[in-house]
């Protein structure tokens, strides 16, 4: 799949949406999400912006960042090696609690990044955005994967919606086919109630795949609950 423009009016009757976040679009934004199979694996989802100064850590794996021992930092996008990489990150600094999330384009790889969201909840680490921090595309997945979310005033946040590489689109395939619930079923298990994952999702596919939706932290305090 890749992103494309469309509502889900099915999806929003399940509850109503927050305040409406900034629709605009940035020049400077260009989006990817190119499909390997009929879902997600191979696929890529990224909205690319200037990132701002990254640390070099005390040890890299992959987009990862060693901050201390009880933080890291993610910095680039995701691949198919990501789960790996964090994996043998948490093996190696066993104490690492929080994520922060500086630079996050998003994926190259959905499957993979829903996989390295469900390894992020299952180890309890929480997920912080700084005043400077950008979380974009398959990053905003990462980001509601934390078992404790924060976010700082200035923080920004993009989504957008998808499409097929045949030009399907969410609402061409019944709210329970497999491209659709990939995603319903990971907001849930991140811990939306139904109502709220049904209209989270619509909302990420409210506007067209060439542009982004963005969100501020108190958006997302209000789709997401934030700590």
């Amino acid at each position: 799949m890749r992103k494309s423009a469309l509502i889900l009016p099915i999806l929003l009757a399940f509850g109503a949406a927050p305040a409406a976040a900034n629709e605009s679009s940035r020049d400077s934004v260009s989006l990817v999400y190119e499909s390997g199979d009929e879902t997600q694996g191979g696929s890529e989802r990224t909205v690319a912006a200037a990132p701002p100064a990254l640390p070099r850590g005390i040890a890299a794996y992959g987009p990862f960042r060693v901050l201390d021992a009880a933080r890291a930092a993610l910095v680039d996008v995701t691949d198919s090696a990501s789960p790996a990489q964090f994996a043998a990150m948490l093996a190696a600094h066993p104490g690492i609690a929080m994520l922060e999330m500086l630079d996050c384009p998003g994926t190259e790889d959905d499957r993979a990044n829903l996989a390295l969201g469900r390894l992020i909840h299952a180890r309890g680490i929480a997920t912080h955005v700084p005043a400077s921090g950008s979380v974009r595309s398959g990053g905003v997945e990462l980001f509601l994967a934390g078992a404790r979310r924060t976010a700082e005033d200035g923080a920004e946040f993009a989504v957008h919606a998808w499409e097929d590489e045949d030009g399907r689109e969410a609402t061409d395939y019944g709210a329970d086919a497999p491209q659709n619930r990939a995603y319903l079923d990971y907001y849930r298990e991140m811990g939306m109630t139904a109502q709220r994952a049904a209209a989270f999702y619509a909302m990420t596919n409210s506007v067209p795949f060439e542009q982004a939706k963005w969100l501020t932290a108190a958006d997302m305090r209000g789709w997401a609950g934030l700590n």
